[in-house]
């Protein structure tokens, strides 16, 4: 490891200290990894690539030590729980799509054979050749 990277790493875990005891300096305080980032003085996207070690300490520490769920597993949680609601909305408009096209499935039937009975019952004048019928 190289001198900066080293360093990086000491800034990101005072930058935990100082957000777990509720003393933020450059951030505005909050358990999230955009605030560790402002905080160190580091780019968000460093915390995600070269230090997810710290990253995931950090969110175990704020689970253990402050007893809160990280910002981030909310709003995820809140995302999961629409989404299990739209799915199982979807759900309920399947079946009942399900059940209209049985419904018109069967009026189309019933429609279909009175038209064939009322062919039937109609005389046909002399001068008419009917088609034949076909069946689907």
């Amino acid at each position: 490891m190289n001198q900066q990277h080293q360093d990086e790493r000491a800034r990101i875990r005072e930058a935990i200290d100082r957000l777990l005891a509720g003393q933020a300096t450059a951030s505005n305080g909050s358990l999230t990894v955009v605030a560790l980032a402002a905080e160190a003085d580091v780019h968000r996207m460093a915390l995600l690539r070269r230090h997810v070690d710290l990253k995931n300490e950090f969110y175990e520490r704020v689970r253990t030590e402050t007893r809160q769920t990280p910002e981030t597993e909310k709003r995820l949680r809140e995302t999961i729980t629409k989404l299990k609601g739209t799915v199982a909305n979807q759900k309920a408009e399947i079946d009942e799509l399900r059940q209209l096209v049985t419904r018109l499935t069967l009026a189309s039937a019933v429609l279909t054979q009175e038209c064939d009975r009322q062919a039937e019952r109609t005389p046909v004048p002399d001068n008419i050749v009917s088609f034949p019928r076909t069946t689907t």
